[in-house]
């Protein structure tokens, strides 16, 4: 067995032992040999790599951060993104500069005939890759459609909006489907043979928020970086968002559009609910991929080669 092979197998062997058992300590030493990389001093100092667009506010690049072995997550493979049905000639400009070989796009039917399709560089498809809301795109259209104040608050106050978000985290858990569409996803970024890949769903922060935060602690990203990776939706589409809902108020469709802001934002209480479920069902995180989502140990150290430095 090569030196190089030895090394691989060994920083993968750690990786999933951190899975299993939990968080590694700070000063847990990398993989031995030129593979090993200096620790980070800290893990929240890492930047989270937004690509500006206009008609998309919340496109990231998903590499740079620090994984529990002392390497990195590699740059320029895999994107976040919510939907690219808006982007500019400017943009797509921008986005046939990422040499992207496959989008992924997670939204259901019904957000792509309201919103529409994908607008990508030329030679790029998209590839539809549905994951379930429980309805509440449908729910949420109606209930703004009807102009009725007393038929939104009882649909989304009282804290209902929050339950309806938990709900829709566990069933990224709990449904086979949705299961399935995560996985056939890893299995494309640990293909070797596959070039850079973008995945995205409306507002790229529930359904590519959960995607992306198996992704990063697949690769034995930190929970603690996968989880700052998840919130920081907020801070990209904070201000996109404030504008929809003052948008609602003037048109005289909500009177009170702050019903919407446990829809528009993602909470730590959302991903709670998901990991819970994990838990629940499948032990740890390890029982989540190989159990949960099928992967095998030979497709988790071809996602570990491929991504990590």
């Amino acid at each position: 067995m090569s030196r190089a092979r030895r090394i691989r197998l060994v920083t993968t062997g750690v990786l999933l032992s951190a899975l299993a058992i939990g968080p590694l300590p700070v000063t847990a030493a990398a993989a031995p040999g030129p593979a090993a990389h200096p620790r980070p001093r800290a893990w929240a100092d890492e930047p989270i790599r937004q690509v500006p667009l206009q008609g998309a506010v919340n496109v990231r690049d998903l590499g740079g951060y620090w994984t529990y072995t002392g390497g990195r997550v590699r740059q320029g493979l895999v994107y976040r993104a919510d939907a690219l049905s808006r982007l500019t000639p400017a943009d797509t400009t921008t986005v046939a500069g990422l040499g992207l070989t496959r989008a992924v796009d997670f939204r259901i039917p019904m957000e792509v005939q309201y919103d529409g399709t994908d607008r990508l560089p030329p030679g790029l498809a998209v590839t539809s890759r549905p994951v379930s809301d429980l309805g509440l795109f449908g729910t949420l259209i109606g209930a703004i459609g009807s102009g009725d104040p007393v038929k939104q608050e009882q649909i989304l106050g009282g804290g209902r909006a929050e339950a309806y978000m938990r709900d829709i985290y566990r069933t990224f858990v709990t449904n086979p489907e949705n299961r399935a569409q995560f996985a056939t996803t890893l299995r494309e970024i640990a293909d070797g043979a596959q070039g850079p890949l973008l995945y995205h769903c409306t507002s790229g922060k529930d359904r590519t928020g959960w995607m992306s935060y198996v992704l990063l602690r697949a690769l034995g990203v930190p929970e603690s970086s996968a989880a700052r990776d998840y919130l920081a939706s907020n801070t990209f589409r904070g201000a996109y968002d404030a504008k929809v809902r003052e948008g609602l108020k003037l048109s005289g469709r909500m009177q009170n559009p702050d019903l919407l802001i446990p829809l528009q934002e993602v909470r730590q209480d959302y991903l709670d609910a998901a990991t819970a479920q994990l838990a629940a069902d499948y032990g740890d995180f390890y029982g989540y991929l190989t159990r949960g989502l099928g992967l095998d140990l030979r497709t988790l150290a071809k996602l570990q080669n491929k991504m990590v430095r």
